[in-house]
């Protein structure tokens, strides 16, 4: 390892962050992603300057990205996903696109390779970052959870979908001809996952889930390796194995028992949020081009001006085309919630970097946007949903409703 200070480094901020999150706890609410960011560029080029990025690092954070999605893939419930509401959330996506689409061509002037970049960026949601939020505040369960769930998906997979077919370089027949054969091979594994499992499979789950062993886990591991590998091998973005590889988990698991499925998850939630998922955030930080967005008035201003176009290219069709049953405030919270942002703009934005089509102002930009928006949009969302439930604005929730910034 060429610079094994700043493995440290970044390990010690990642025990900093949830420390920072307790401290700050008492007066304002701040998700823990926030500090980690924070700390990442803290620690980065453009302030401190004691973090080196090498290669063991990169793949650290590369791995905790897809780490993020496979997990936001994982959290999609089939049953409750389907129907009217996914409908909806799929219109609601497709006018994103081509809102965001539109301003880019504005915004750049007609740089069509640009606004692809640009574009694409303003439809996705975190969808990684959004579920433990509402699940840990107990929102997850219901019909808003259901809702924010569908929706959330579907502005994880359709921008990764985006990408596989607007940034592989391929003609785009090609790439539509190398996605379909992707999603084939992938539908075979969804109806290999479909069948019963044998009494053997989960005899060795129960019997090694407390053990060296841990048979569940290296098996959950070797899906999201087979499925890494199966999206490189097909020349796309790693990030849409990753997805594929959470929900083809959840249904390989379905067979085993609701309490070793929670355990199994738990580990595996521990190996991403406690190491890998922090990494990728810190790092995001250390990469962060801080001089960037300082140098010159431009990037500076538009970094409030893509925050806002994240509401109205994504919020503005999600609160539009949102399921009648939800309450007005409801519908507004879904769709801050559908704006909120950041692990899929780092993914894009570092493609329009490296591909030469984005600037350094742009991106840190964009990037700083994102950032905000996982700041600012799910606090004014939660603070909307207890309005909704007949509570002051500022009545503190209950403890099973708090907005759990961990």
């Amino acid at each position: 390892m060429e610079y094994p200070g700043t493995l440290i480094l970044i390990m010690l901020m990642a025990v900093v962050a949830p420390l920072l999150v307790y401290v700050t706890g008492r007066w304002l609410t701040v998700p823990v992603v926030i500090f980690e960011i924070v700390l990442g560029i803290l620690i980065g080029p453009d302030v401190l300057g004691w973090a080196k990025q090498d290669e063991i690092v990169e793949v650290l954070s590369d791995l905790g990205l897809s780490m993020l999605i496979f997990l936001a893939g994982y959290e999609i419930q089939f049953a409750a996903v389907r129907g009217d509401t996914l409908r909806r959330s799929a219109w609601a996506w497709v006018a994103s696109l081509a809102a965001g689409l539109g301003i880019a061509l504005a915004l750049t002037g007609g740089d069509l390779a640009e606004s692809l970049v640009i574009g694409t960026a303003l439809t996705s949601t975190a969808l990684g970052a959004v579920l433990p939020i509402l699940r840990d505040s107990g929102k997850l369960e219901g019909r808003f959870g259901t809702v924010a769930m569908a929706f959330g998906a579907v502005g994880e997979f359709g921008p990764i979908i985006a990408m596989a077919l607007l940034f592989s370089g391929r003609s785009p027949g090609a790439a539509s001809a190398v996605l379909l054969a992707f999603a084939a091979v992938t539908a075979g594994a969804v109806l290999w996952a479909m069948r019963p499992r044998p009494p053997w499979f989960s005899e060795v789950i129960e019997k090694t889930l407390h053990s060296s062993a841990q048979f569940a886990v290296r098996f959950v591991m070797l899906v999201l390796a087979a499925m890494l590998g199966l999206s490189h091998v097909f020349g796309l973005d790693t990030l849409l194995g990753a997805f594929a590889a959470g929900m083809l988990t959840r249904l390989v698991l379905q067979g085993a028992a609701p309490a070793s499925s929670h355990a199994i998850l738990g580990k595996i939630e521990a190996m991403g949020f406690g190491f890998l998922v922090p990494f990728f955030y810190i790092v995001t930080g250390i990469n962060f081009d801080l001089d960037a967005l300082l140098d010159g008035g431009r990037p500076l201003l538009l970094l409030p001006v893509f925050l806002v176009l994240f509401l109205l290219v994504r919020g503005a069709p999600v609160r539009l085309l949102a399921p009648r049953d939800l309450a007005g405030p409801e519908r507004t919270a879904l769709a801050l919630f559908a704006s909120t942002c950041l692990p899929l703009v780092v993914a894009i934005t570092s493609i329009g970097l490296d591909d030469g089509v984005l600037g350094a102002g742009e991106g840190a930009a964009l990037v700083g946007a994102a950032m905000l928006s996982v700041l600012t949009f799910p606090l004014v969302a939660f603070r909307l949903l207890r309005t909704s439930e007949g509570k002051p604005p500022g009545a503190p929730p209950r403890s099973s409703e708090a907005a759990d910034p961990w």
